[in-house]
This record gives structure tokens, C-alpha cells and sequence, in this order.
């Protein structure tokens, strides 16, 4: 009899219970039910964790993606890209230049060239562009400098080395603007040899061996005749605090600098900060950036990384943490940014503050709600780790994720669903397979030609990407003025490929790989985990080689260990990757030789002569139209030597909640709520700070609300 009830009870109690479960669990349409908190909370969702959440140490785009919300820089970009206010109110840019003396030289009228005689006719020539020339003592300096040489496998390796350098008389130019054409405003009063007469070899000692020599090829730049060093002047927005209550001062970005240059700290993004000769405090509130010679990037360098708090990472408080933790010896000599606790939980001044990281699991930030461009909308921002793209989509049609970045497939019918919002626009990077060149398989650029000429993009981007790309040939985004439309892509090719390398020496053997001088054509090709387009085109590249003669393994790592075991060692084939290139043209961090080495961005290590000396010219152009023909230059440049296969840039399709909105204020005080949009240059999340999630999707104005 007992069993009979329990058989008549099992079913109304299991109805019972999706009844519950209709009306009180949450769905995607109802998420706040039972949770209104939810509707203060932004969700988002990423394939790989983050490394480092330090502006010093951030390279990939999920830990700068959180480094962004808890960080601010001096300066910040605008919806059309214009650089604007940011922890700096205002700023300055004006030049120093020291000009050498050389009393050996005459002058065009025949006068000989003392310091009084310069000084004066230097003087007159600029007139109101120069507000101060003063002489300048000779004087003696020590320098420590980098130079590549050769390392193993003959790929280049980073040493440094000490200069001593005699400096002879000079004058001192205090200009109020940056003259980028100072040389030629000279040119009269100085004649034609005299910059090009100096000899910077009698006044430098450089150490004997190779590191010496290695220098030696720059010693113009040790000392040259005519130096610029521009200057940038910031003064701080007053008020300001870190999310310790400490308060951001100029001794703070003097710090910053340093640790982007530390040693230790092993910054990828060195390089940007290299150009810079000191950082001096004018007072608490005023610093000026001093540059070595013309660096046109500069203002958006400090727009790109946030500021450090120096008083929780200077030396005594790094001594502080290692006494606590218990380290000593050699791992309190290399300890640095890298090690220290706060790269996992950062303090910095953004709009919102650093709450929690569970490794491989959530990041969580909660609202800064005393920042000073006025708290953001939603009172926690929580990343969640999914490395499984379904998982993802899963999630946010529950409701449990907040935004989505659509795979190609589902763009179009995302874009066509009532229920969400979806976004699409062809963004700032490109995918390409990149070569390693300390790999003696890829030191000839026509084996890489052959190997990109093997891939049939188009069919990529057509079956892959389902048409949601465009095909790029370079390392520009395609939607900036730097990308050159000219140069066009590799042929697919498949026989003209073989042929090329048959060319080169390669021959079939008798399982059908091709070999040359006993080395066959064999590697590896590795991408992350969790993103399905990489996994396709190292699948579609390795058949398309197998096709041609090349043995081609294909492995698949979770991205942290992508990038600490693969990417930052350099310790790889061949990689299926991408890049988010920013809004200027250097690209020196990416491409220059001297940018190779651990966790630096060449991790290719190409190094190419050419595109050293234009990578370095954009760096010191300041007029657009010359930096668009440097670009265009470096473009082509590139992509003669292959060191990638460039594949295409994406059209990506972002959706979002319906119920999401973005919150405006009226001229009255009172709030106005408007549908989400991006920035005029296609930035979603540029006005993030103003969304808010309504427990409906909201009617808005054009609705007749």
C-alpha cells in the first residue's frame, strides 16, 4: 500500500516542482527574479584567464581588458579617437635641443664656429621660436646601453653596454613647440657640413668585444650634432585618489616610467617608454616627460597604460612583502613587478576597484563610487573564465553572461533576434600564422612565401568566418590610413608553392615530405584552446601543407599555457595568432629587432634592417602625411619578407542583453535612457561606464516612452 502512494505521490511532487521552478527560477527573460542585485552586476565572459593584472605587464587582451577598468592613464582617447583629459587636466608638448660646438668648423661667411659666435646667430635665425639659448660646459657621462647579438641558433639576443662619453660644448635650445624641422631652419646659419662634419667616434669609449662594436654602429645616436628632446608637460587633475585613499601625485608617473624600464620586471611594452631621457617633478601636481630625440607616439603612450601607486610598489614596500613572504637570496635579487602580489590584486585609480581573482575561474571588481569622473552604472563587474565557446553561448542565453561575442556562424541570426542586441564591425587587428624564425626552416622568406601561398584564405574566410572578414596583407588594421590597399595578397597556389620551394632545394622523399640537406620539412603548429577559428585554420593550413610535401603536427594548449610556455619563451614553430594593433602607426614593439627576446612582442624574432630604420622613422615623424608613406613603406616591406602568413580581419558580432541600455544625463540633472551604440569608430564599450540593466528591455524616447 505504501508503495502504491509513493507511486501516486512521486508524480505530483515532481510537478510540483517544475512548477516551482517555473515561476521562481530565474530565466533569460526574468534574470532578477528572486536576485534584484543582478541587475547591478555586468557579467562578461572570456576563452583564456588573465596573466598579470598590472598596466607594466599586460599583453593579452583579457588581463588589458581588466587593467583598463582599474586603471586610468594621464591621458584617454575620445569616440573619435582625440586624445582628451584624463588624470592629467592639461598638457604642454615643447622641445629641447642641444646643438654641439665645434670651433674647428667655419661658418658660411667664413666666422669660426665658438659658442659665443653660435649662440648669437642661432639666436637671431629662430628668433620667437626659441625662448632660451644658453652655453652649455663640456662635460663626461657614463651611458648603459642595449645591443642585440647573435644568440643561439643565430637568433638575436639583448646585452647590455657602458659608453663613455666626452661631451664637448654645446648650446642649450629651450623652443616652445617641437621643431621637427629644426635641422633645416639652421641649415643657413650653420652650413651644409657642419652637422654632418661632427664625429661622435673621438668623443665615445666603447668596451672591446662585440657588444662595444655592436654600439659602435650607433654612435650618432650616443651623441649626436644636433639633439632633440622633446617635452611633454602634464598637470594632474587634483583630487584624485588611488583605491586606497592614497592620493595620485607626479612622483607616481616618474615611478610608472621607471617600472616599465626595470630589468626585473620584464615589460613587453619597454620599448614605448624607452625613448624617454627623465621624468622630472615640477611639483606634486606638474611632471615633465623629457624624450631623448623626436617621438611622435608619445602623447598616446601615455594615454595607452595606467599609472602605478608608488608608495605600495617602491623599493621599501617590495622589501616589505618579501620579508613577509620569506624570500631571500637570488629570488630577492630578481624580484619584481612580476612576482610581486599586487599584479594579482591591483590598485589603481579607474572607475572600478579590484575585489577577486580565482585562477581559471573569476575576475571580480566592484564600483569606485569616488571616481572622479563620477561612478559607473553598474556596482560590479565580474569576468568569468569559459574557455568553451558553447559554454559561453549557454551562459548568456540563461541570462548568466551579459554579452557574447558571436561566432561567424551565428552572426546573422544574432543580428536578426528581437531578443538581443548584436553589434558587428570589422575591428583594429588581424589572425595570421606566424613563423619562427630562429627556426632554420624559416630563415628562408621564400619558404614562408610558399607556405602562405599553400593556404587558400578566401576559402577561410568564406567557410570559417562564414563572409564575416575582409583578407589583409599586412600588420595594419585594415580600417586605418596606415594599412596600404596596394599591396596585394598572396596567390593561392598550391603547385607555384612546391615549385618555389623545389626551387630553394627542397625534394620529396620517400614518405613524401620534402627535405633538403637531411632536414626535412617537418614542425609544429600550436594556437589556444577555446577559440574554434584558430583551431580551424591550424586544421585547413596543416592539410593544405600535407598536400604540398610539409609534416606538419598541429597541438592545442589552455592559454595561460599558451602564452607562458609557448609565446613568452619563444619556444615554439609556428603559431596560429592575432593581433589588436592601436590607433598610430608604431609598430616598433611588434617588428623591431630589438624587441626580440623573453616576454617581448617579436616573438617571432624577425629582425630585418629595413624595417628597424622605418619602424624607428615613424617613431620620429610628426607630419600624417609622412607617416602614411613610412606606414605604407613598412606595410610592403613586411610583406615581402613573409615573417607571417597574414590571413584577414574580422568582422566581429558582439550581443548584448536587450535589457541592457545606456543611461544619459539632460541638461537639468535628470536621466535619459538611450539605446546602446558604439563610438563613431566602432568602440562598443567606449561609454560602458553608462550602461545599466532594467529588469525589462526599456522603451526609449523614438518608442514614444
Amino acid at each position: 500500500m505504501a508503495t502504491k502512494r509513493l507511486l501516486i505521490a512521486a508524480p505530483l511532487v515532481v510537478t510540483a516542482l517544475l512548477l516551482q521552478s517555473f515561476f521562481w527560477v530565474p530565466t533569460y527573460e526574468n534574470q532578477s527574479r528572486g536576485n534584484p542585485a543582478r541587475l547591478t552586476q555586468f557579467i562578461d565572459a572570456t576563452s583564456g584567464d588573465a596573466s598579470f593584472l598590472n598596466p607594466v605587464l599586460a599583453a593579452d587582451s583579457t588581463s588589458s581588458g581588466v587593467v583598463s577598468l582599474v586603471f586610468d592613464g594621464l591621458l584617454d582617447l575620445d569616440e573619435h579617437l582625440a586624445l582628451r583629459p584624463k588624470l592629467a587636466e592639461r598638457w604642454e608638448a615643447a622641445e629641447r635641443a642641444y646643438l654641439v660646438v665645434r670651433p674647428d668648423a667655419a661658418l658660411p661667411d667664413g666666422a669660426r664656429a665658438d659658442a659665443a659666435t653660435l649662440r648669437a646667430r642661432v639666436a637671431a635665425a629662430l628668433g620667437p621660436d626659441a625662448s632660451a639659448v644658453r652655453i652649455l660646459p663640456a662635460e663626461t657621462r657614463t651611458e648603459r646601453h642595449e645591443v642585440l647579438l647573435p644568440g643561439e641558433g643565430g637568433a638575436p639576443r639583448p646585452e647590455a653596454v657602458e659608453a663613455r662619453v666626452r661631451v664637448p660644448e654645446r648650446l642649450a635650445l629651450e623652443l616652445p613647440r617641437v621643431l621637427v624641422d629644426l635641422d633645416a631652419r639652421l641649415a643657413p646659419v650653420l652650413g651644409r657640413g657642419y652637422l654632418a662634419g661632427f664625429d661622435p667616434a673621438a668623443h665615445v669609449e666603447l668596451p672591446p668585444g662585440p657588444a662595444g662594436e655592436a654600439l659602435r654602429a650607433r654612435l650618432a645616436e650616443l651623441l649626436p650634432a644636433l639633439e632633440h628632446n622633446p617635452v611633454l608637460t602634464f598637470h594632474l587633475r587634483r583630487g584624485v585618489r588611488f583605491h586606497d585613499g592614497h592620493p595620485l601625485e607626479a612622483s607616481d608617473v616618474r615611478f610608472t616610467w621607471r617600472a616599465f624600464l626595470d630589468p626585473k620586471n620584464l615589460s613587453p611594452r619597454a620599448s614605448d617608454f624607452e625613448p624617454v631621457k627623465d621624468v622630472e617633478i615640477v611639483d606634486p601636481h606638474t611632471v615633465r616627460v623629457v624624450y631623448k630625440r623626436l617621438f611622435s607616439p608619445a602623447v598616446y603612450v601615455w594615454a595607452s597604460y595606467g599609472i602605478l601607486p608608488e608608495h605600495l610598489l617602491d623599493e621599501s614596500a617590495l622589501a616589505r612583502e618579501m620579508d613577509r613572504r620569506g624570500i631571500a637570496g637570488a629570488g630577492r635579487e630578481s624580484f619584481g613587478l612580476r612576482e610581486a602580489e599586487f599584479s594579482r590584486a591591483p590598485v589603481g585609480t579607474g572607475a572600478f576597484r579590484f575585489a577577486e581573482w580565482r585562477t581559471d575561474d573569476v575576475i571580480r571588481l566592484v564600483r569606485n563610487d569616488d571616481y572622479f569622473e563620477g561612478p559607473p552604472q553598474y556596482r560590479e563587474y565580474t569576468l568569468r573564465v569559459l574557455p568553451d565557446p558553447l559554454t559561453q553561448e549557454v551562459e548568456f542565453r540563461a541570462g548568466a553572461v551579459d554579452m557574447y561575442p558571436a561566432q561567424p556562424h551565428q552572426a546573422a541570426r544574432y543580428r536578426e533576434d528581437p531578443r538581443y542586441q548584436a553589434f558587428s564591425a570589422v575591428g583594429f587587428g588581424y589572425s595570421y600564422v606566424g613563423y619562427n624564425l630562429r627556426r632554420e626552416i624559416f630563415r628562408d622568406p621564400e619558404v614562408r612565401r610558399a607556405l602562405g601561398m599553400a593556404i587558400d584564405v578566401e576559402q577561410i574566410i568564406r567557410f570559417v568566418l562564414y563572409g564575416e572578414g575582409e583578407r589583409v596583407t599586412g600588420p595594419y588594421a585594415i580600417t586605418t590610413d596606415w594599412y596600404d590597399r596596394s599591396v596585394a595578397p598572396l596567390p593561392y597556389d598550391p603547385a607555384g608553392a612546391l615549385a618555389l620551394l623545389e626551387r630553394r632545394g627542397w625534394r620529396r622523399g620517400p614518405d613524401g615530405i620534402l627535405a633538403k640537406d637531411g632536414r626535412r620539412l617537418a614542425f609544429t603548429l600550436v594556437t589556444n584552446n577555446g577559440n574554434p577559428q584558430r583551431k580551424a585554420i591550424a586544421a585547413i593550413a596543416q592539410d593544405a601543407w600535407r598536400k604540398i610535401g610539409v609534416d606538419c603536427q598541429v597541438q592545442l594548449f589552455e592559454w595561460a599555457v599558451f602564452l607562458k610556455d609557448f609565446i613568452n619563451t619563444g619556444e615554439f614553430d609556428a603559431v596560429v595568432l592575432g593581433w589588436t594593433t592601436g590607433v598610430d602607426p608604431d609598430q616598433h614593439q611588434i617588428w623591431h629587432s630589438s624587441q626580440i627576446g623573453a616576454q617581448r612582442l617579436n616573438f617571432t624574432a624577425y629582425a630585418s634592417p629595413e624595417v628597424d630604420r622605418l619602424t624607428e622613422a615613424i617613431r620620429r615623424e610628426y607630419d600624417r602625411a609622412r607617416q602614411i608613406e613610412l606606414a605604407h613603406a613598412l606595410h610592403r616591406a613586411i610583406a615581402r619578407d613573409q615573417p607571417y602568413t597574414f590571413l584577414f580581419a574580422s568582422r566581429a558580432t558582439t550581443v548584448v542583453d536587450r535589457k541592457i541600455a545606456m543611461v544619459e544625463r539632460t541638461p537639468d540633472g535628470g536621466e535619459r535612457i538611450v539605446p546602446l551604440r558604439p563610438s563613431p569608430t566602432g568602440q562598443l564599450l567606449y561609454w560602458f561606464h553608462r550602461w545599466r540593466k532594467f529588469e525589462r528591455p526599456p522603451r526609449f524616447s523614438a518608442e514614444g516612452a
